[in-house]
C-alpha cells in the first residue's frame, strides 16, 4: 500500500509538472521534385511532387486544388485564389503576397518559412502539424479556423484574427503578436510563455486553456482589470 501511494504521488507530481502538452511539429521530407510548367493554376487542379521556383501565381485561380509533396519558393501569391485547397507534406519558403485567399483550406504537415503576407484570408481553415517560422504576416484572418499542433516561431504577426477559432497544442516561440484578437476562441494546451511580445486587443478572457509567464501576466494586468471591470487606483486617489 505504501508503494502504491508513493507511485501515485510521483504520477501526480509528473502530471502537475506537465503544464502544457507540446505541439507536434511537421516532418517534411520532400522527394525529388519536377519543375512546374508555365501554365496557370487550375481550379480543382492536382499538383504532386512539383517545385515552384519563383513562380508568379498572382491572381490565379487554384480553388479546391490539391498540393502534395510540393515546394513553393519565392512565389508571388497576390490575390491568388486557393479557397478549399488542400496542401499536404509541402514547404512554402519566401512566398509573398497581399490578399491571398486560403479560406476553408486544409494544411497538414506544412512548413511556411520567411513568408511576407498581408491580408491573408484563412477563415474556416484547418491547420494540423504546421510550422510558421520567420517572416511577417499582417492581418492574418483565422476566424473560425481549427489549429492543432501548430507552431509560430520567430515570426511577426500584426493584428492576427483568431476570433472563434479552436486552438489545441499551439505554441508561440520567439514571435511577436501585435493586437491579436482571441474573441470567442477556444484553447487547449496553448503555450504563449515564449512569445517575444504578447499584445492582445480582444479576447483576453478567452485565455482559459492557455499558459502565460508571470511577466506576461503583469503586462496583461491592465487589460484583465478592464475586462473584469476592476478600477485600479492608489490609496490617495
Amino acid at each position: 500500500m505504501r508503494n502504491e501511494g508513493r507511485r501515485g504521488e510521483v504520477r501526480g507530481q509528473a502530471k502537475r509538472a506537465r503544464v502544457v502538452v507540446a505541439a507536434r511539429r511537421p516532418g517534411v521530407r520532400l522527394p525529388p521534385l519536377e519543375p512546374y510548367g508555365d501554365g496557370p493554376l487550375e481550379p480543382e487542379g492536382d499538383y504532386d511532387g512539383l517545385e515552384f521556383p519563383g513562380t508568379d501565381l498572382a491572381a490565379q485561380d487554384g480553388t479546391g486544388s490539391r498540393f502534395m509533396d510540393c515546394a513553393l519558393t519565392g512565389c508571388a501569391l497576390d490575390e491568388t485564389r486557393l479557397a478549399h485547397a488542400r496542401v499536404y507534406d509541402s514547404r512554402l519558403s519566401g512566398i509573398r503576397g497581399v490578399g491571398t485567399n486560403l479560406a476553408d483550406a486544409t494544411l497538414r504537415d506544412v512548413e511556411l518559412v520567411d513568408a511576407r503576407l498581408g491580408g491573408t484570408r484563412m477563415h474556416g481553415a484547418v491547420l494540423e502539424r504546421v510550422l510558421v517560422r520567420g517572416g511577417k504576416i499582417d492581418y492574418l484572418n483565422l476566424r473560425g479556423a481549427r489549429l492543432r499542433d501548430v507552431v509560430f516561431e520567430g515570426c511577426v504577426l500584426v493584428e492576427p484574427d483568431f476570433a472563434g477559432a479552436r486552438l489545441e497544442r499551439v505554441e508561440f516561440v520567439d514571435c511577436v503578436l501585435k493586437e491579436a484578437d482571441f474573441g470567442a476562441a477556444r484553447m487547449k494546451d496553448v503555450d504563449l510563455r515564449r512569445a517575444a511580445e504578447l499584445g492582445i486587443a480582444r479576447g483576453v478572457e478567452r485565455l482559459s486553456g492557455a499558459v502565460i509567464s508571470p511577466a506576461q501576466l503583469m503586462e496583461l494586468a491592465p487589460v484583465l482589470a478592464a475586462e473584469l471591470g476592476v478600477k485600479v487606483a492608489g490609496a490617495d486617489d
